[in-house]
């Protein structure tokens, strides 16, 4: 009874080695990625256009896209630059400490355990 046990689990062990020596199927041959997209970045008109101009106490750089005023990057010599947004209309301008426009919600603890 010991002997034909032994025999079975040698002859389930052999066959589980040889499935497992048995060599993968080959996967087909992946295809040609697509051809990159045509360069942009000889575009002169989607290059920004950054004018610097230097003053006593302020750095103001003026930075246009397609001949279009974007923003106004005001660095004065003391502070923190800030940047000037021209509204909708182009006559007025809006003032932002980044050029992050996203809604910060404040975040206040009212309770703790």
């Amino acid at each position: 009874m010991i002997a034909r046990s032994f025999l079975m689990s040698l002859v389930l062990a052999l066959a589980a080695g040889s499935a497992s020596a048995q060599a993968p199927a080959k996967a087909p041959p992946s295809p040609e990625p697509p051809p990159p997209p045509p360069d942009v970045s000889g575009d002169s008109d989607l290059a920004p256009q950054v004018t610097i101009i230097r003053r006593d106490q302020q750095v103001i750089e003026e930075v246009r896209i397609k001949g279009e005023l974007r923003y106004i990057r005001v660095t004065p010599a003391h502070g923190r630059p800030y940047y000037l947004f021209p509204d909708v209309n182009g006559a007025t301008y809006i003032r932002r400490d980044s050029l992050d426009s996203s809604l910060k919600v404040p975040l206040w603890v009212l309770f703790s355990f």
